[in-house]
């Protein structure tokens, strides 16, 4: 199989192989991985991961919290906003809020987002409206699956007011995980994850579009169920086409086992499956 040269710093990229079979591009230089779904299917569910209730209201409020750590914004926009449950939280707090998405998931948008909201039906790359510049930027979980990160990253440059900040949250090629579960690293259950950023590679695209303060940590708290999830896909390696958190015992697995999963994240974060990218646009 032939690999394209790397799309962030475009040096060689090489073949990693996976535990349990399958292949994915690795950047000799920075780490950055590429996914060819013919080279590692890694047993994929049938469409991208459209959530669980009650993991989406855990996750939501520890996201909220994560974004809002320095301060609330008066302005925001989601690159992906889904069903706009996390832009209600902004338009609770009384911020002006808009938002992107080719409706990828195919579900339905808060009422009062889509009432108040300035919502585009589009992909970050194609946005062509003029937008008003917000102070926040963030995308969750967006990253791995767009057509081109660094356009992207422009786009949501652009969309900034002088001084404003962007956030994105992506899994982390560079975690434990995909090494130690390989194939059945829950991140590849997803037959869109195109990518996986390392820290290196997030750092290197942040700071060729012109951000400025780039900074890139590992949240502890996001992704809790990703080793139950992981270790289930392990164990038993076969299709599931709705995905290993369609099953009850799986999930309830994830629930009962996140505080072994903070302990071990805490003691080695590497463990820890995302990157939280925050950069800043220069005044």
């Amino acid at each position: 199989m032939a690999f394209s040269p790397c799309e962030i710093c475009g040096q060689r990229t090489a073949r990693l192989a996976l535990r349990g079979g399958g292949v994915l591009a690795r950047c000799v230089d920075c780490g950055h991985l590429g996914r060819q779904l013919a080279g590692s299917p890694a047993f994929h569910r049938d469409r991208a991961y459209g959530g669980e209730p009650t993991l989406d209201a855990w996750r939501l409020a520890l996201t909220h919290r994560l974004l809002t750590r320095a301060r609330r914004p008066a302005s925001v926009f989601e690159v992906g906003y889904g069903s706009g449950a996390l832009l209600r939280r902004f338009l609770d707090d009384g911020a002006r809020v808009g938002g992107t998405d080719p409706d990828q998931l195919g579900v339905a948008v808060d009422a009062r987002v889509r009432a108040h909201g300035r919502l585009y039906d589009a992909a970050i790359e194609d946005l062509t409206a003029d937008v008003e510049p917000v102070e926040l930027v963030y995308g969750i979980h967006v990253l791995e699956h767009v057509q081109d990160p660094l356009r992207t990253l422009r786009h949501a440059a652009h969309l900034l007011a002088p001084g404003g900040t962007v956030q994105f949250l992506t899994p982390a090629g560079d975690s434990d995980g995909l090494r130690l579960y390989g194939r059945a690293w829950w991140m590849l259950e997803d037959p869109t994850h195109v990518r996986f950023f390392s820290a290196e590679s997030l750092h290197r695209a942040a700071r060729s579009v012109g951000l400025t303060d780039v900074c890139v940590t590992r949240p502890a708290l996001d992704s809790l169920v990703t080793d139950a999830a992981s270790l289930a896909r392990l164990a038993r390696p076969r299709a599931r086409p709705h995905g290993v958190l369609a099953l009850r015992p799986v999930l309830a697995a994830g629930v009962a086992t996140a505080p072994v999963v903070l302990a071990a994240r805490a003691l080695r974060p590497a463990l820890r499956p995302t990157l939280h990218l925050t950069a800043r646009k220069a005044r």
